[in-house]
C-alpha cells in the first residue's frame, strides 16, 4: 500500500564496490554471495550501519545458481545490518543494478521506507553449468521410481552425450546472435569506423588510469581477495596499439575488438540511498539527488532497431519528463557496453531523421560535450560485471557532483540485453 502525502527527495549517500577482476582471474574462486556480501559489509562499515534495519535492499545477479534464489536476502543477513532488514532479488540484464537504485529510490520517495541498499553482482569465472535436458529428465525419472529396480531402469538409456555441457552464453534468443554480432549490424547501420571505436576505448582506458593515479576510486572501492585495483585498465595502451586486434566478432569485415570491447568480468557494488530527513538525523552528508528514472525497449527481433538502442529511446522520453535539453548535463555516464554502442547511441541523438521518426520530435537532440562523458573511465577500461554497472556509476557520478560546485546534474544511459535500456538523472 502507497504512503505519505507527497513525493520526497531521494538522497544518494554513496557507494563501494569491490575492484574489478577479468574473469577466471583473481575472484575465480569466488562466487556471486562472497562478492556481494563484501560490498555489503562495506557499505555498513562506510556507513556506520552495523546492526541498523534498513526499509529494503534490492540487488541482483544475470549469471546465477539455483541454489541462490534468495541471494539478496542472504548476502543482508550476513552484511551486518539488522536481521530485520528484507532483501529483493531482481534482475534487468545489464541494467540490474541501476534498476535497483531506482526500485529503493520509488519506496523511499513515496515514504515507504526511510533508507535502502541497491546493489548488484555478477561471476563469469562461476556459472551454472548444465547437462542436456534429456539427462535431466532420465534423472527426474529415476527419482520418481518407487523400487530398486525402477529407479535403475532409466540410467540403461544413459549415452556419452547425455554428458556433454551446456554452458550459459550471452546469445539472444530471438535472433541466435550474440551481443557483439548484434552490435557488428548497429555499426553498419550507423557507419561507425573502426578508427572511432578504438580512439573511444583509448579514452576510456586513459580516463580510468588517471582517475586510480589522482585517488579518485579510494573510497568507493575495497580490496577483495588480494585485488586493489581494476585489472582491465590499461594506462599504457594506444589507438596504435588497438588498431592491431582482429575482430572478434565479425571476421570478415568486422570493426569489434577485444580491445574496444568490455571484457567479461566479476564484480559487486552497492550504494546507500535514503530521505533527506533519514541522513541529516545519522549526519550523513547527501552527494547527489536520484530525480528521474526511465526504462525502455526496443523491437529488435524484427530488425527496426539495434539490440542496444533501447538507451537512445529512455534518454529522450527521461528528457521530456525532466524538461530538460541533452545538453543540460555536467556530466554524462553512457555504459560502453562496445565503443561502438557509444558512438551509435550518440549518432542517433544527433540524426534529425531518428529524432523525427523514432522518437517523435521535432527537431535532434543534439550533441554533447564528449569531454563530460565518462570522465573518470567507463566500462571498456574499467570492467563489466554484467548486474553491477549501474550502482558503479550512480557512485561515481554522485562523487562527481559532489566534488565540483559549478555541477548540476549528471545522466547515466545503460544499455542491456534483450533490446532494453535504463536511463537516470543526479542532481545536486
Amino acid at each position: 500500500m502507497l504512503v505519505g502525502s507527497g513525493v520526497r527527495r531521494v538522497a544518494i549517500l554513496g557507494g563501494v564496490r569491490i575492484p574489478f577482476a577479468r574473469a577466471h582471474g583473481a575472484y575465480a574462486g569466488a562466487g556471486n554471495p562472497e562478492m556481494l556480501t563484501a560490498a555489503f559489509r562495506a557499505v555498513v562499515a562506510r556507513f556506520g550501519l552495523d546492526g541498523v534495519r534498513l526499509g529494503d535492499v534490492a540487488a541482483g545477479a544475470v549469471i546465477k545458481h539455483s541454489s541462490d534464489y534468495n541471494l539478496v536476502r542472504e548476502c543482508a543477513l550476513s552484511s551486518g545490518l539488522h536481521p530485520q532488514t528484507p532483501g529483493l532479488d531482481l534482475q534487468r540484464a545489464c541494467g540490474t543494478s541501476l534498476e535497483a537504485a531506482i526500485t529503493i529510490g520509488n519506496r523511499i520517495a513515496l515514504g515507504q521506507i526511510e533508507a535502502g541498499m541497491a546493489g548488484g553482482v555478477d561471476s563469469v569465472s562461476d556459472p551454472p553449468i548444465a547437462y542436456p535436458r534429456a539427462y535431466q529428465q532420465l534423472l527426474l525419472r529415476a527419482l520418481r521410481a518407487r523400487s530398486l529396480p525402477q529407479r535403475l531402469k532409466p540410467f540403461l538409456g544413459l549415452r556419452p552425450k547425455h554428458f556433454k555441457p551446456v554452458y550459459p552464453g550471452v546469445i539472444e534468443p530471438r535472433t541466435g546472435l550474440s551481443m557483439g554480432q548484434s552490435t557488428e549490424l548497429m555499426v553498419q547501420r550507423w557507419g561507425i569506423p573502426r578508427e572511432a571505436q578504438d580512439q573511444l576505448a583509448c579514452e576510456s582506458h586513459h580516463r580510468a588510469a588517471a582517475a586510480w593515479r589522482e585517488g579518485f576510486y579510494d573510497d568507493l572501492v575495497v580490496g577483495f581477495h588480494g585485488l586493489k585495483t581494476d585489472d582491465n585498465v590499461r594506462p599504457d595502451t594506444s589507438a596504435e596499439k588497438l588498431a592491431k586486434l582482429r575482430p572478434a566478432f565479425a571476421p570478415q569485415g568486422g570493426t569489434l575488438t577485444a580491445g574496444n570491447s568490455t571484457p567479461l568480468t566479476d564484480g559487486a557494488s552497492a550504494l546507500l540511498l535514503a530521505s533527506g530527513d533519514w541522513a541529516a538525523a545519522r549526519g550523513l552528508p547527501v552527494l547527489a539527488w536520484l530525480r528521474y528514472g526511465k526504462v525502455w525497449a526496443v523491437d529488435f527481433a524484427t530488425g527496426h532497431d539495434g539490440l542496444l538502442m533501447a538507451p537512445a529511446y529512455a534518454v529522450a522520453a527521461m528528457l521530456k519528463d525532466a524538461d530538460l535539453r541533452l545538453q543540460d548535463f555536467d556530466y554524462y555516464e553512457i555504459h560502453e557496453a562496445f565503443a561502438a554502442q557509444v558512438l551509435c547511441t550518440l549518432a542517433a541523438w544527433e540524426s534529425p531523421e531518428f529524432c523525427r521518426e523514432r522518437l517523435g520530435l521535432e527537431r535532434a537532440l543534439g550533441a554533447i560535450d564528449r569531454a563530460r562523458m565518462n570522465v573518470k573511465g567507463g566500462s571498456v577500461a574499467l570492467g563489466h560485471p554484467f548486474a553491477v554497472t549501474g550502482t558503479r556509476v550512480v557512485a561515481t557520478l554522485a562523487k562527481l557532483l559532489a566534488g565540483d560546485p559549478g555541477a548540476k546534474r549528471g545522466l547515466i544511459s545503460v544499455c542491456t540485453a534483450g533490446g532494453m535500456g535504463v536511463s537516470a538523472i543526479l542532481e545536486r
